[in-house]
């Protein structure tokens, strides 16, 4: 039997602070990377495991079809990311940083195309 526990405050704070942090980084283009640069990756949430060892880090790149290159590079230069995070970011140990794609933009858009459809338009109710 699985357990779906939600996130503590701890957790949560601890994401948000490495998310601005690395927002600013990527913004900034502090990797060096000129590649990653070009991509303008938007960082738009970071999980922490509950230990707060391992951060999953959520990224979209602005440039469409280039989400797995994006992924690749970020994981290329994860020690340095995590090197350029450790002196902004206030916490006892810097979480390894686990790079992966945001997919609840594409979710959502899935969902507006279902409601759009007009065999399942006809069933909902009108709206006044």
């Amino acid at each position: 039997m699985t357990t779906s526990k939600a996130p503590s405050q701890r957790q949560l704070r601890a994401g948000e602070l490495i998310r601005h942090a690395l927002a600013d980084i990527l913004l900034r283009g502090e990797v060096g990377d000129p590649e990653l640069e070009r991509l303008g990756v938007g960082v738009h949430e970071v999980a922490m495991s509950p230990d707060l060892r391992i951060a999953t880090v959520y990224v979209r790149p602005l440039l469409d079809g280039k989400k797995d290159r994006a992924v690749k590079l970020l994981a290329e230069h994860a020690r340095y990311i995590r090197g350029l995070l450790a002196p902004r970011v206030d916490m006892k140990f810097m979480p390894e940083l686990r790079f992966r794609i945001d997919t609840a933009a594409d979710y959502a858009d899935k969902i507006d195309r279902l409601l759009k459809d007009p065999a399942v338009a006809r069933d909902l109710p009108e709206k006044k």
